[in-house]
């Protein structure tokens, strides 16, 4: 990027207070990622989410999706049931994001084993040279 472009870009996201960074953190986290993935397929409750994200806590994956419903990636739909029935489903903007995810995630799989033999490469080589 030009550095006339890059100055440009940093004005506008001070001025306007545009959270670009903020908004790739919250969409490029690894709870976040594995929540939009499997709320793909369709409306999906907060137990086969859960099941579906290896390793979360019930507490990250509640204020996890407390802020995809925020960021307006997630709608959460309450059913008059007893029990309540709760279901969280993709908004029009997280399906576009789940579409450049599994690029990501197919570059990903691509290339994980050259990024595995450049990092024992790396320590091959800095561990010899300290």
């Amino acid at each position: 990027m030009p550095e006339h472009d890059a100055a440009a870009t940093a004005r506008m996201v001070e001025q306007e207070g545009c959270p670009i960074v903020e908004v790739l953190d919250h969409v490029a986290g690894k709870w976040a990622i594995g929540i939009i993935v499997a709320a793909a397929p369709g409306p999906v409750r907060f137990t086969e989410l859960e099941r579906a994200v290896d390793g979360i806590s019930r507490r990250m994956l509640t204020l996890t999706l407390r802020r995809l419903e925020r960021d307006g990636l997630l709608t959460r739909t309450v059913y008059p049931t007893v029990p309540p029935k709760v279901e969280y489903s993709l908004t029009d903007m997280a399906c576009e994001l789940h579409a450049s995810l599994l690029e990501l995630t197919s570059w990903a799989e691509r290339h994980r084993m050259a990024i595995a033999r450049a990092r024992a490469a790396y320590d091959v080589a800095h561990s010899a040279a300290g």
